[in-house]
């Protein structure tokens, strides 16, 4: 089968996309994905980055919805989609969310979804940006950097509360740092275990999980993975063209977790987190000319594909949750990446 074939067809036709006021179709399952899902293993949590792609109808979607309506009304049926049990939000990464949003948004999703949440980057990013003028320019030093009050108050307790038992990874993605920090990477490292030590164990009858992912290739070193492992953090294994291919972001995770006697075997200490954003041969920009409307798979990456289902077994059989969150510039459509996940997990064996 084509794997940019949609697996869905509209229940209701063309009519609920011409109503502005009715409720967001979700697109119908096929019996393959009703397949999928069943033999998708409980603790595997496939996702998108965002929802709010009108290239999606027939896949996600039952009819054809703006991008603004989606944004506003889509993560309902988003939530329906058989495969996608997470979503990767990145709205608090520009400005904090209160837990009265959070919980607006744990409510359109069913009991069993997960949402893996980007931390401000008021307290990853060393530096503060320009703005509108200067875009993603280092203006001055941000005196907010790794402050675990300011993240505690405007991130987790917010996001606990409001998402309770529906809160994914908290992941926090460092933007590439300047020179003069990760130059003396010993002491930038201590800096990061620190403010993860000093952050809520638990809030809220929730355990949060925390995710570090780098955008400084330099840092990902023995001596990181094992100080992120002893404050009890994760590594976020980013598949971003700053960073190093998979297969050695994948040693890495390996390294931190493992087991004292050599002769044991892998196994994950912890939850697998992934963000799989951005195809390796492309900037930003360049792939989202390339990729929209995100509706086809036009780069597929099986080296990257082949490493994520190696994971996400590695985790199912070390009793570990995994998190999988695919961003549309990775392959070019997000959801038909999941697919093929889903599919790899169920025919392949190690």
């Amino acid at each position: 089968m084509d794997v940019n074939t949609p697996l869905t067809d509209s229940l209701f036709g063309d009519a609920a996309a011409d109503d502005p006021h009715g409720p967001i179709e979700a697109a119908a399952a096929s019996e393959e994905l009703l397949r999928l899902a069943r033999h998708l293993p409980e603790r595997v949590y496939l996702g998108t980055s965002s929802w709010a792609f009108p290239g999606w109808q027939g896949l996600v979607y039952g009819g054809e919805y703006t991008e603004s309506r989606l944004a506003r009304q889509g993560l309902a049926a988003y939530g329906r989609h058989p495969l996608l049990r997470a979503v990767g939000i990145d709205r608090g990464y520009y400005q904090a969310l209160d837990s009265a949003e959070w919980a607006r948004t744990a409510r359109e999703v069913p009991e069993r979804f997960r949402f893996l949440i980007k931390a401000p980057a008021a307290v990853t990013d060393a530096v503060t940006r320009g703005g509108r003028h200067a875009p993603g320019q280092a203006v001055s030093a941000n005196p907010r950097f790794l402050d675990p009050a300011y993240a505690t108050e405007r991130f987790v307790i917010p996001a606990l509360e409001g998402l309770g038992e529906k809160t994914g990874p908290l992941v926090l993605q460092f933007a590439p740092m300047p020179a003069e920090l990760t130059r003396d990477s010993p002491a930038l490292i201590e800096r990061i275990a620190e403010f993860l030590v000093r952050l809520p164990a638990s809030h809220a009858q929730v355990r949060p999980i925390y995710a570090v992912e780098l955008r400084n290739p330099e840092l990902l070193t023995p001596r990181f993975v094992h100080r992120m492992r002893e404050v009890g953090a994760r590594l976020c294994v980013g598949i971003h063209p700053r960073m190093p291919p998979v297969a050695r972001q994948a040693a890495a995770l390996r390294t931190m977790d493992a087991q004292a006697a050599p002769d044991s075997g892998w196994s994950l200490a912890g939850p697998l987190v992934v963000r799989w954003s951005l195809h390796g041969g492309f900037g930003y920009e360049q792939a989202r000319s390339r990729y929209a409307p995100f509706n086809r798979l036009l780069d597929p990456d099986l080296v990257t594909r082949g490493t994520l289902v190696h994971l996400i077994r590695v985790a199912v059989r070390s009793g570990q949750s995994a998190f999988v969150i695919v961003n549309n510039k990775a392959e070019g459509c997000a959801p038909l990446s999941c697919l093929e996940l889903a599919r790899a997990l169920a025919d392949r064996a190690d």
